[in-house]
């Protein structure tokens, strides 16, 4: 297969894929052209590769497109599993707003940053004073969930829009953050099936294929924090698990190449 990658360290290992700076889009469009397929594009390059040249796509569209930003997912969560997500309020930065909250959220709760990761973007509000402090360095959007405490949450990976592993991040010392670069450590205890179950119900329904999703699991009932289309790989090599392999037969069987068979998954890069 042709391939084509924005993103050399999330394809490293697979087969016949040639890499691109996603600067240099504009000027490499013969190149894109004659591809099979791309692989993980930015978000402001879907214009150019999804509606001008058509491209397959892997990560899916909707992927790359819910996956750029809280609020997008969030209200695409909200359509589907209404009741397995914390409560969220997504309001504009406004006194009358602002005042809602504190009428409606009792502390702690938790304000996210629209696009964060790792943790980064994700705060713990504790009293008015944190609140206040927030709203006035944010943005013109307040993302406001409820409190869930839980010493940890599922991470589930998808790729190829299947369930391909599943962990447990553990916070340290009952830390709000369970995320590894926080300091959170990795559990390979079993994670209930109907948690699996529900992630992919929403792969299935929202045409999500390659995410890792954060799950928490209090008192038997899944809540679904949000998903990362680029997530951390520290679980997955705890795991001795790499992606290469599923990212290849994934788009070899999708992308419906020219080749009549598949090549060795161990043949040269280009």
């Amino acid at each position: 297969m042709n391939l084509i990658t924005f993103q050399p360290f999330r394809t490293l290992g697979v087969p016949g894929v040639s890499y691109i700076k996603p600067d240099r889009t504009l000027l490499e469009l013969e190149r894109i052209k004659q591809a099979d397929g791309v692989l993980f594009p930015e978000r402001w390059q879907l214009p150019i590769i999804s509606h001008g040249l058509r491209k397959k796509l892997y990560p899916s569209y909707e992927s790359i497109i819910l996956g750029h930003n809280k609020i997008d997912m969030t209200r695409a969560l909200q359509a589907i599993i209404p009741s397995m997500l914390p409560y969220t309020e997504i309001k504009a930065n406004t006194e009358g707003n602002r005042r809602m909250i504190l009428d409606t959220f009792p502390f702690p709760f938790v304000m996210k940053e629209n696009r964060s990761s790792m943790g980064d973007g994700v705060f713990l509000i504790k009293n008015e004073k944190d609140f206040f402090t927030y709203t006035e360095n944010i943005g013109d959007i307040l993302y406001v969930q409820e409190y869930i405490e839980c010493d940890r949450e599922a991470r589930v990976c998808v790729v190829g829009g299947k369930v391909f592993s599943s962990y447990w991040k553990v916070s340290e010392h009952n830390a709000f953050h369970h995320n590894i670069a926080k300091g959170g450590t990795v559990s390979f205890d079993s994670v209930p099936r109907d948690l699996l179950t529900l992630v992919q119900f929403i792969v299935d329904e929202l045409n999500i294929n390659h995410a890792g999703f954060d799950v928490l699991y209090v008192e038997g009932k899944p809540y679904v924090l949000e998903f990362n289309v680029l997530f951390g790989n520290q679980g997955l090599l705890k795991q001795g698990k790499t992606v290469e392999q599923e990212i290849y037969d994934y788009v070899f069987h999708t992308f419906k190449p020219l080749s009549p068979s598949p090549g060795s998954f161990d043949k040269h890069i280009s």
